[in-house]
């Protein structure tokens, strides 16, 4: 967003990460809707800055490539962290800036549900170390079989995003964890029962679908600035009015205190593990106010 593109801050960020004992750390994917990296290169990047916190991505696109691909990043990605990779995965939101992205890959934008649905499965395949023939809807294999197969027997846990109900349905299915961007804790607790219901459907233990979010917040002694900062943020981030985005994704700002009883009302919905963006201002200056102010609440 700065014009900047510079990697060594957030491997930095990342060992700081891990060093103020935070569980993970998570990038986000995309081609040119959002100014980011390539997310599996830089997590190998951070699975060797670092030794103890899973790294994940939150979320990965996987209809934007093609399964086998996919399955080999993602292997080498798990050797590298040795165990510790999650693999968020999601359908992208609609928007005209995601639409030309998929566009601009040769991607159908009608077709990322079922190509993400497929991609897992046969990644899934590819994943055991033996021979995979497919003919599937959108892709073919006769007899591939992958080396390396990921350090994780089995490859690593997905965690899926997304909150209308087919998406909660696809995560009590497929997922070892639902991480939706929730506007509000009440509509988290909405969609979970679903989630749920879906897991038992599919002869699965809902205790085997961890309960998580994905929310960005901005924490300033100052709720004014807090608020601009976030606005800010936001417009740049999407290319679109604050209120438009906020209505489909869930945002804070505000002083400690705030934060903590927003991230408390999802933790009384059912959340069990968080995953936080910080929206504008100095990471590092959020992340140490986090640290401080906000974290040893949730831990209480």
């Amino acid at each position: 967003m700065s014009g900047r593109f510079e990697t060594a801050p957030l491997l930095r960020m990342a060992e700081q990460i891990e060093a103020l004992g935070y569980d993970s750390v998570w990038v986000g994917d995309s081609l040119l809707a959002r100014p980011r990296f390539e997310p599996l290169t830089l997590l190998a990047a951070v699975a060797a800055r670092t030794t103890r916190v899973a790294v994940g991505t939150a979320v990965l696109l996987p209809a934007l490539r093609h399964p086998l691909i996919l399955a080999q990043l993602v292997a080498t990605v798990d050797r590298i962290a040795e165990g510790r990779l999650r693999l968020g995965v999601g359908i992208a939101p609609d928007s005209p800036a995601v639409r030309r992205e998929f566009e601009a890959a040769g991607v159908p934008f009608a077709q990322r549900v079922g190509r993400l649905v497929e991609s897992i499965d046969i990644c899934r395949r590819l994943w055991t170390g033996e021979p995979v023939t497919v003919e599937g809807r959108y892709h073919t294999l006769a007899g591939a079989q992958l080396p390396p197969t990921p350090h994780r027997p089995g490859g690593p846990p997905i965690w899926m995003g997304g909150e209308v109900e087919a998406a909660t349905q696809r995560a009590g299915r497929l997922a070892e964890a639902w991480v939706p961007n929730s506007v509000t804790p009440e509509a988290w607790a909405a969609g979970w029962p679903r989630v749920q219901a879906e897991a038992r459907a599919a002869g699965r233990k809902p205790q085997d679908v961890t309960p998580a979010l994905y929310t960005t917040i901005h924490v300033d002694p100052n709720p004014d600035v807090a608020r601009r900062a976030l606005h800010s943020f936001v417009q740049g981030y999407y290319g679109a009015p604050y209120e438009v985005i906020a209505r489909i994704q869930g945002f804070h700002a505000g002083d400690a205190a705030s934060c903590v009883e927003r991230l408390r009302g999802f933790v009384a919905a059912g959340v069990r593990h968080i995953v936080l963006r910080f929206g504008g201002g100095d990471q590092s200056v959020q992340l140490e106010r986090a640290t401080r102010e906000i974290l040893p609440h949730l831990h209480a």
